[in-house]
C-alpha cells in the first residue's frame, strides 16, 4: 500500500498541473471543438473532475453533495454503466457551463478530495481507482496540450501557446541499426507499481532477427519521402490508406506549410521555419506505413520495440508500430465502468510506444501501450524503422 499523503501529494500536484496547462489561454479558447477528436479545454477540465467525484466521492464519502446534478451528464465520456452523456460531436455546443463555473467544480471537488483523504486511510482496492484516476487525468493533460494545438494551429492568425515548450527536441546521435538476437523476450508489466490493465498479463514471445533504428525519423527524411511523389505512388500504401490519401487530399504531415517556397510548421510558438533535423511528427500510422515501405523497410512490431528499448533514446513522440491493439494472454478486464477504460477499444486501432513531448511526468514506462485509429495524426507521433 502507499502512504495516503504520498497520494494526496501526487493528486493535488496532478491537479495543479491541469490547470497550468490552462493559464496561457484566452476565455474564447475553452470553447472550441473544431473536430470530433479534439475536446474544448473546458470539457477537459470537467471530465477529470466527474471522474474523482464519480468513482471516490459519490459512492465512498458519506453525506456528499454534487456539485451540480447535471454534471455527470456533461463531463461523462465514454463510460455506459455509469448514465446518459453528451454526445461527442456536441461537447463544443456548450457555452454553458461556463469556464469559471468549470473552475468552481474543479476547486469543490478537490477540496472534497482532500477533506477524504485527510480522514480516511483507503483500501488497496479504492488506492488503485484513485491511482487510475490520476493518470487519467495525465492522460487529459495530454490531450489538452494537443487539442490545444490543434485548435490555435487551426486559427488562420497561428497564434502563439507558449515559448517554453521545447516541442522539436533535435536527436544529435548517427544513426544506427540495432541488432536483436532471435530468442524468447518477457513482454508486459511486471512488478507492483502502478499500470493500466492493459499492460498486465507478462507473457513470452519469439521474436525472430531483426534489425531496429536507434534514431527517429527526422524532418529531411520525410521531406525525401515528399519530393519523391510518396503521396501520389500507390504502391507505398494500403488500399484503404490510398482512399484516405486520395479523398482527404492528404500530401504532408500535419501543421506543415508551405510559404514562398519554404515548409514552415506551425508550433506552440506559432508558425516557424521547419526544422529539418527534427523528429517527424503528426504522421497517422497509414503515412508511418508508406514512408516505411518507400524506405524498404518496416514498421517494428510493440513487442520488437519492447524488447529493445533499452538501447536507444525513447519518449518525444509516439511510436506507431505494426502491432494491432488486442488483449494480452489472460486479459481479464476488470469489472463495472473501469472496465470501460481499455478492453472495450481492443479494436480497429493500432498500437504505439513511448511518449512525447506532451506526455506528462511520470506517466509512461516502457510497457505503456497507447492507441488510436490508423488515420489519426493530431498526437505527437512519429515513426521508428525497423527490418
Amino acid at each position: 500500500m502507499i502512504h495516503t499523503d504520498t497520494l494526496q501529494a501526487f493528486f493535488l500536484e496532478t491537479r495543479q498541473d491541469t490547470e497550468s496547462i490552462c493559464k496561457p489561454l484566452e476565455i474564447e479558447d475553452y470553447v472550441v471543438q473544431p473536430i470530433v477528436d479534439v475536446s474544448p479545454p473546458k470539457w477537459h477540465l470537467g471530465h477529470t473532475t466527474w471522474f474523482f467525484e464519480e468513482f471516490i466521492l459519490k459512492p465512498h464519502k458519506p453525506d456528499y453533495k454534487l456539485f451540480h446534478e447535471d454534471f455527470a451528464y456533461v463531463f461523462n465520456s465514454y463510460y455506459e454503466a455509469v448514465g446518459k452523456r453528451v454526445l461527442r460531436t456536441d461537447r463544443g455546443n456548450l457555452s454553458r457551463p461556463g469556464v469559471a463555473k468549470v473552475y468552481d467544480y474543479r476547486h469543490y471537488v478537490t477540496n472534497e478530495m482532500k477533506e477524504y483523504l485527510n480522514q480516511n486511510e483507503l483500501s488497496p482496492e479504492l488506492q488503485q481507482v484513485l491511482l487510475i484516476g490520476i493518470h487519467h487525468e495525465k492522460q487529459h493533460q495530454e490531450l489538452l496540450m494537443t487539442d490545444l494545438k490543434y485548435i490555435l494551429g487551426h486559427n488562420p492568425l497561428f497564434p502563439k501557446y507558449h515559448d517554453e515548450v521545447n516541442e522539436h527536441p533535435i536527436q544529435k546521435h548517427t544513426a544506427e541499426w540495432i541488432s536483436m538476437e532471435e530468442g524468447i523476450y518477457e513482454i508486459g508489466h511486471e512488478g507492483d507499481d502502478f499500470c493500466y490493465d492493459n499492460e498486465e498479463g507478462r507473457h513470452r514471445v519469439f521474436l525472430h532477427d531483426y534489425e531496429i533504428s536507434n534514431k527517429l525519423v527526422t524532418n529531411g527524411d520525410y521531406l525525401e519521402f515528399m519530393n519523391s511523389d510518396g503521396y501520389s505512388n500507390h504502391n507505398y500504401w494500403h488500399a484503404e490508406a490510398w482512399d484516405w490519401v486520395k479523398n482527404e487530399d492528404v500530401s504532408k504531415p500535419m501543421y506543415w506549410h508551405k510559404i514562398e517556397g519554404k515548409w514552415h510548421h506551425y508550433t506552440y510558438g506559432g508558425l516557424q521555419e521547419l526544422n529539418i533535423d527534427a523528429p517527424v511528427t503528426h504522421i497517422s500510422y497509414y503515412e508511418a506505413f508508406a514512408y516505411a515501405q518507400w524506405k524498404g523497410c518496416r514498421l517494428p512490431t510493440e513487442f520488437e520495440w519492447e524488447a529493445a528499448q533499452k538501447h536507444f533514446e525513447w519518449g518525444t513522440r509516439w511510436e506507431w508500430t505494426e502491432s494491432a491493439y488486442l488483449p494480452y494472454p489472460d486479459y481479464k478486464k476488470p469489472e463495472g465502468a473501469i472496465g470501460e477504460y481499455n478492453g472495450k477499444f481492443m479494436v480497429n486501432q493500432k498500437v504505439l510506444r513511448g511518449g512525447s513531448i506532451a506526455t506528462s511526468k511520470n506517466h509512461t514506462r516502457p510497457t505503456y501501450r497507447n492507441f488510436f485509429q490508423t488515420n489519426l495524426k493530431w498526437q505527437f507521433t512519429g515513426i521508428r524503422l525497423a527490418k
